[in-house]
């Protein structure tokens, strides 16, 4: 399929990576070099205009290039990783609450079947709106500008639940009940301290704890000199997650 006005174009040019949507006039420079609009129309996927590659974004390049945001993101390291242990698919109902950009609601707005989100805060449910509304994103997210603590919902109702408050202990006792039997439940935490007074919290009604964290490391792509870059995404949370049982 080749690439027309309105389109959004992955641009590659060396190790950076551009996300434009093609309009007339657009024009790309990079050092000496530039791609423009009429280089770009018209041409396939995976093309090469000298030395700009051209693609069609996937989400990751979505999120982390087009997404605006007020707090910091889920990575994807672990947003997909979540996503994975939460055993979504489209048979699903996954319950969120504290949704910020809205960058993890939309991998698992890919996998599952229906996204219940909770936001407080209104700018970051404003936010979040924008950025999926500008990329054509999350159709099958139910959006809630309210606390999850006031929300009117059955029991036993969502198949999982991913938490990404300051201090979810409140929660945990309406979340077990909206869960199902054996309902996955995770959560991300920045301190040490936040996540211990989880563990406490849940260890009566849930069982199979477990905390990691996720380590991301680029290698430098020279076959005759490979090694991985001196700098690397490492610690960005700990991820908690747990099955309730009954």
């Amino acid at each position: 399929m080749t690439f027309k006005e309105g389109d959004l174009v992955l641009i590659v040019h060396g190790d950076r990576r551009y996300l434009k949507r093609l309009s007339e006039g657009f024009s790309l420079n990079v050092g000496k070099e530039s791609v423009k609009y009429e280089d770009i129309i018209g041409k396939e996927e995976g093309a090469k205009v000298g030395n700009f590659c051209l693609f069609r974004p996937t989400l990751e390049d979505i999120i982390m290039l087009g997404f605006k945001r007020k707090t910091q993101i889920l990575y994807p390291k672990d947003s997909f990783y979540v996503a994975f242990k939460l055993g979504l698919d489209k048979t699903k109902r996954l319950l969120e609450f504290g949704v910020g950009s809205g960058a993890s609601t939309a991998v698992f707005s890919m996998l599952a079947g229906e996204v219940w989100a909770y936001e407080i805060r209104r700018e970051h449910y404003e936010l979040a709106s924008k950025n999926w509304k500008s990329f054509g994103l999350c159709s099958n997210v139910r959006l809630f500008n309210e606390d999850f603590a006031n929300a009117q919902v059955e029991e036993n109702f969502f198949d999982a639940v991913f938490i990404d408050v300051k201090d979810p202990v409140p929660y945990t006792e309406k979340v077990y009940k909206a869960l199902k039997p054996g309902a996955v439940l995770a959560s991300v935490q920045p301190t040490a301290n936040q996540l211990s007074g989880l563990i406490k919290a849940i260890e009566k009604q849930f069982c199979h704890i477990e905390v990691l964290e996720v380590l991301h490391r680029h290698y430098k792509t020279n076959p005759e000199r490979l090694r991985p870059y001196d700098q690397m995404v490492a610690h960005t949370g700990y991820l908690l997650f747990a099955r309730k049982r009954i």
